[in-house]
């Protein structure tokens, strides 16, 4: 784990180190380490564990606020086809920030040492330890606070009543894009379409890291051109 003169010691917390590596962070980062102990962040409990999440802590929190989203729309007068109809659409409008995210944000490349060191914290751990299983899913704490933007990007197009429908939506795919990815790493699918999925994913961490961003679905790589040559890993 030598980048120039710098080793990172991956018997001590991480966050502060990955920095240091500079130029040479992106080459480390996308050398997995497959093992599902994860390495410790921060010395302060406290900030780690805000760190790990149980992957059923998404459906818990997260389920009951996209309810009541989307009720709200329900009682400002909306049928149930006009309902079913906000929340598709956020969902799939979830797809696109799902895609969008993962390709220009969370691989964007660094090199300066707060530019790594947030990469990491965002993704690069992700990338470095996939089989972490309390760093599959985003901190519910985290969520909350980008909820916020969200909810005034979708005020932008949508009318007083039909934003919750649609931001629930999309809240539900979230959910959906999280509890997808852990199955992902860690379940055994026996039916083609998750199997196939699963090495789609698993492509993309172990063999063509810069394309493959779908996590839900490939449809935007297609779209994108950013769709790998083959899904076999």
């Amino acid at each position: 784990m030598v980048a120039q003169t710098f080793t990172v010691d991956l018997n001590k917390p991480l966050v502060f180190q990955v920095g240091h590596l500079g130029e040479s962070y992106q080459d480390w980062v996308h050398r997995p380490i497959v093992r599902k102990e994860g390495p410790r962040f921060f010395e302060s409990d406290f900030w780690e564990s805000l760190t790990r999440t149980v992957w059923w802590a998404i459906p818990t929190i997260w389920l009951p606020v996209v309810c009541w989203c989307i009720s709200m729309s329900v009682r400002m007068g909306h049928a149930f086809p006009q309902i079913a109809l906000m929340v598709a659409f956020g969902i799939f409008a979830w797809t696109l920030v799902e895609y969008v995210l993962h390709r220009f944000l969370f691989h964007i490349e660094t090199k300066s040492y707060w530019g790594n060191t947030v990469h990491y914290l965002l993704h690069g751990c992700h990338h470095k330890h996939p089989m972490d299983s309390l760093r599959l899913v985003f901190p519910p704490a985290a969520a909350a606070i980008l909820c916020i933007p969200f909810w005034h990007l979708v005020k932008l197009f949508a009318t007083p009543s039909t934003t919750p429908a649609v931001f629930g939506g999309g809240l539900l795919g979230y959910v959906m894009y999280d509890v997808t990815h852990y199955y992902l790493h860690h379940g055994q699918p026996s039916n083609q379409v998750p199997k196939n999925l699963k090495k789609y994913h698993l492509n993309h961490h172990f063999r063509i890291q810069n394309k493959g961003f779908g996590i839900t679905s490939a449809f935007w790589d297609i779209v994108f051109g950013t769709l790998p040559q083959s899904k076999a890993t």
